[in-house]
């Protein structure tokens, strides 16, 4: 039997990168990324990873996690030898790309060290060139990866350490056959470090199988418990979603946010109301193509995309600190997914708000996500006209004071001295200018638009639990081609104790409904 050692977050304290035995050269290059505290995971992950020890941590995304298995890893291979040490496995080409970033900016001062990104998507031509300069670490999907050991192009016996980024999503996604291919490849003698959001019986199995004494590193109930993320849940129809999610918008004045659905159909419905309202928004998910994709993250990273609308699956990778807003237009189907949703904003120290809009019977879904995290999510009424109105008049009075407080506004006032010479008063004029103001940079709502929802929550009597399906998933996010039918029933019948784990949601997998019509910004 072999031993497991758990540490649990509540327990933990954060350390200053520099009490963590770190070489000159990594904390410089923490120091320029603007780090000096580690987070609650890297302050337990890297000690014991420095170890030699295996580890899984128990940690959600936007938790530092990235860095936690990064750092010792650099630190634990040898930059003279020029074969393949580390190996790094993610569920998606997005992820694939981020996770090679961090490293590129860890290792900046480390010398000679090479690090290549390997997943579907990209021309393989491409990779094998990067491959042919015998990098130290290969960060890959597991799909790519198999078509690069097929090849020859990649071999494993000289690995030291393997890291499963994402594990839980990884065999979610159909990858259990090769990420045990994969690992059976390597030397057993490996350190090998997982890294998932959830503690499955399917990770519990691939922990077994193919770890020595793993220490578990939990710090899921921090990140929980967060304070720096505003959950509130609206109660309203299925219908009025999309006027909803453009008065929050309009009502918070988001700048950037992270809009979620359940199917790729839904995400093209709410980009396309979206535009229609004068909205720079994209969408992200399976159907993209790798080129594609690059565009969509790039605009959304320099904010020349407002709004990104995705699936879960292609949001598992998305990585960007100054996200204001997250919206569930569609509840997830289980707690797992809504916590991988709202991580999303809230990082790097800032504070971030995670607005979910629910329909009839989910409300009992948001309070088995409340008893679950042990977190509380508010419930919240959908702004009015007239709290809209009396917001945008708040933000133009701010900015009237701030533009007389600077002055030069000279010729200004004369143009108001000229109407005054017709009779108009000097509050006649200026109110005529803020009401042209504000309808100028309006957007128009539906006021007909009934949000109320017309369930009665009773919460001693619940619905009887309904088994969801995946028919509409997007499963095909992270992989060069989509997998067929075969295959992916093969996988499945693998993973079935994994499946039978995760709690599926009453709601089941619904196609698209209908949305209401959205009304252009007027110019």
């Amino acid at each position: 039997m072999r031993a497991i050692y758990r540490l649990k977050g509540t327990s933990m304290k954060k350390l200053k990168f520099s009490e963590l035995n770190l070489s000159a050269e990594i904390q410089n290059a923490i120091s320029e990324m603007g780090f000096e505290e580690a987070s609650p995971i890297q302050s337990e992950a890297i000690p014991v990873i420095l170890k030699g020890k295996d580890i899984i941590g128990h940690a959600q995304t936007g938790t530092g996690k990235t860095a936690a298995f990064a750092i010792p890893t650099i630190e634990l291979l040898e930059v003279a030898s020029k074969h393949l040490q580390a190996l790094i496995l993610c569920p998606t080409r997005e992820l694939v790309i981020q996770v090679s970033e961090q490293f590129r900016k860890l290792m900046k001062y480390k010398g000679n060290f090479e690090v290549v990104p390997v997943y579907g998507g990209q021309e393989i031509d491409r990779q094998l060139r990067a491959l042919r300069k015998n990098p130290q670490i290969v960060i890959a999907t597991p799909g790519r990866m198999m078509d690069h050991m097929r090849r020859g192009s990649i071999r494993l016996e000289d690995i030291k350490i393997v890291v499963l980024d994402e594990a839980d999503e990884m065999l979610d996604m159909g990858f259990r056959e090769d990420m045990e291919f994969i690992l059976k490849d390597t030397p057993v003698d490996r350190q090998t470090i997982m890294f998932s959001a959830t503690m499955s019986n399917d990770i519990l199995t691939l922990m077994k199988r193919f770890q020595r004494h793993p220490q578990i590193i939990d710090v899921t109930h921090q990140k929980l418990s967060a304070p720096k993320i505003e959950q509130i849940y609206y109660e309203i129809q299925e219908n009025a979603k999309g006027e909803a999610l453009a008065r929050l918008i309009e009502y918070r004045n988001v700048k950037l946010a992270l809009v979620f659905c359940n199917t790729k159909a839904q995400v093209d419905n709410v980009v396309e109301l979206l535009k229609s309202r004068g909205y720079f928004a994209e969408a992200l998910h399976g159907d993209l193509n790798q080129k594609q994709r690059d565009k969509v993250m790039n605009g959304f990273r320099n904010g020349s995309i407002e709004i990104l609308v995705a699936t879960d699956v292609a949001g598992r990778g998305i990585d960007v600190n100054n996200v204001e807003a997250v919206f569930n237009y569609d509840l997830p189907r289980d707690g797992e997914d809504y916590v991988h949703r709202i991580g999303r904003t809230g990082r790097a120290g800032k504070k971030g708000i995670a607005f979910s809009f629910i329909v009839g019977k989910q409300i009992y879904n948001i309070k088995k996500i409340e008893r679950i995290n042990g977190i509380k999510i508010e419930a919240g009424k959908i702004p009015t006209l007239d709290d809209l109105e009396e917001t945008k008049i708040h933000s133009y009075t701010s900015k009237v004071r701030s533009i007389v407080d600077a002055g030069h506004i000279g010729k200004y006032v004369n143009q108001v001295e000229k109407l005054m010479g017709d009779d108009y008063t000097a509050l006649d004029i200026a109110a005529a200018l803020f009401k042209m103001t504000i309808l100028k940079d309006s957007v128009t709502f539906d006021d007909s638009v009934k949000f109320e929802s017309d369930f009665k929550y009773d919460e001693k009597n619940p619905p009887k639990k309904k088994s969801g399906g995946g028919r509409y998933r997007d499963r095909n996010f992270g992989r060069s081609e989509p997998r067929s039918k075969s295959s992916s029933s093969s996988h499945s019948g693998n993973s079935s104790s994994g499946n039978g784990s995760r709690s599926k949601f009453s709601q089941g997998d619904k196609k698209p409904s209908g949305a209401p019509s959205f009304k252009k910004k007027k110019k």
